[in-house]
């Protein structure tokens, strides 16, 4: 399938800064850019600055950002799931993944992220797509937030049902290692029922135990 990309662009103006949220952004214009050195959640930022570039060179892969002026102070990745992962079997081209979020700590309290997923699926451009998220607490910043993991969880949830994501059950073993994780989907008014069905096999290979 063609994997359709509208640029979508917004300016906010916090606290006497001026912010820009806008993506998916070419690989080029990426590459220009600065990490804050804050966004090391995942990997070192120059390390993470250059999964981002490759990412937004992938036919499926959209990288959606905040910026000021030149340095990145937040990301959204989306993408094919990874091929270790059981999300991956079905090699479906509709199946895409919420796969990072974060935001430098200096920027956070200001909506940042809400709005870069937002901005993500405006004009409709996700329809056409199973867009996932697993939720693991191990990747939450808990320290740096103050929060514990069911409330860490709630915001998480709070964060994609923005674009209307919902809980998924699921059979996966890491989700069910530990009750605060979790599967959040939201399907495409446009995904045909076979990709439903597909998914639906995905998330259960033990059907038999539901």
């Amino acid at each position: 399938m063609e994997h359709c990309k509208v640029y979508q662009s917004h300016v906010l103006f916090p606290e006497d800064r001026r912010l820009i949220i806008e993506g998916p952004v070419p690989p080029e214009q990426l590459s220009e850019l600065t990490m804050h050195p804050d966004l090391k959640a995942f990997r070192r930022p120059a390390e993470q600055h250059e999964a981002l570039v490759e990412i937004a060179g992938l036919p499926e892969g959209r990288i959606i950002i905040t910026r000021d002026r030149d340095m990145i102070v937040g990301y959204v990745t989306f993408h094919h799931p990874d091929e270790q992962e059981r999300w991956s079997e079905g090699n479906m081209e509709d199946l895409i993944e919420l796969g990072a979020i974060e935001v430098a700590k200096d920027y956070r309290s200001l909506g940042l992220g809400q709005r870069m997923i937002k901005t993500a699926f405006e004009e409709g451009q996700m329809e056409h797509y199973i867009v996932f998220t697993t939720e693991y607490y191990w990747h939450w910043d808990l320290k740096g937030s103050g929060l514990n993991v069911w409330d860490y969880r709630k915001m998480m949830e709070r964060l994609m049902k923005v674009v209307d994501m919902e809980w998924y059950a699921t059979d996966d073993p890491e989700i069910c290692s530990h009750p605060a994780n979790c599967l959040m989907v939201r399907i495409g008014r446009h995904v045909p029922l076979s990709s439903q069905e597909q998914f639906d096999r995905i998330r259960f290979r033990q059907r038999f135990m539901y």
